[in-house]
């Protein structure tokens, strides 16, 4: 479940999360507990958009979820699983996560593959398989990441609350990305120095 390719960009979306379930968390700036700016999940349309630009679904999958599924419901059952996210990081509401990832493996498919062995499909069931997939992220999260590593762009600074892995080998990352909110707070920063100086030189 984890991203562990180059951070990516798009004009509306950023993926920089490290893990599938924190890019479900990212997509509301800044994030909870202040009112939140900018919300990319504004409708179903956006949300299949961003599943797809997300990788929890492809190109074709998108299409046979576009065929099959109610969206209002997908779209709600989604936005209850972003809510969730917080809660279960710090030990609480397992119990809601816990009966809808049941509700997720109960459609997951095993199939055939090469040698005998077998692969478990979550989300087989197109009407179902965005929130399905990613209940079973966020499980992932919570029972495989290595949460010592979790951090958060830090908003008194200028950040903008995301939550990302910081895999840096020092753990010293502290930004979402150094080409957002790095290069703001910075460019932030020294403008108020800058201030600050002609002020004093007055």
């Amino acid at each position: 479940m984890e991203r562990r390719g180059a951070e990516w960009s798009h004009p509306d979306w950023r993926f920089v999360g490290g893990h599938r379930a924190l890019d479900l968390a990212n997509t509301v700036a800044p994030r909870p507990p202040g009112p939140p700016e900018r919300d990319y999940l504004s409708d179903p349309a956006g949300l299949l958009e961003w599943a797809r630009r997300a990788e929890v679904v492809d190109a074709g999958e998108a299409e046979r979820v576009s065929r099959a599924w109610q969206p209002e419901f997908v779209f709600a059952d989604v936005l209850e699983l972003r809510g969730l996210v917080d809660d279960v990081l710090a030990g609480r509401r397992l119990d809601e996560l816990s009966r809808r990832w049941a509700e997720a493996m109960g459609r997951a498919e095993l199939v055939a593959g090469d040698g005998g062995a077998a692969t478990l499909v979550v989300g087989a069931d197109p009407a179902m398989m965005i929130g399905d997939r990613l209940a079973d992220a966020l499980v992932d999260l919570v029972r495989n990441a290595d949460l010592s590593r979790l951090r958060e762009c830090p908003v008194p600074e200028g950040g903008c609350g995301w939550l990302f892995l910081d895999r840096s080998r020092n753990q010293s990352r502290k930004w979402c990305t150094m080409d957002d909110c790095g290069t703001h707070a910075k460019s932030k920063r020294l403008t108020e120095r800058r201030e600050g100086a002609d002020g004093r030189g007055r």
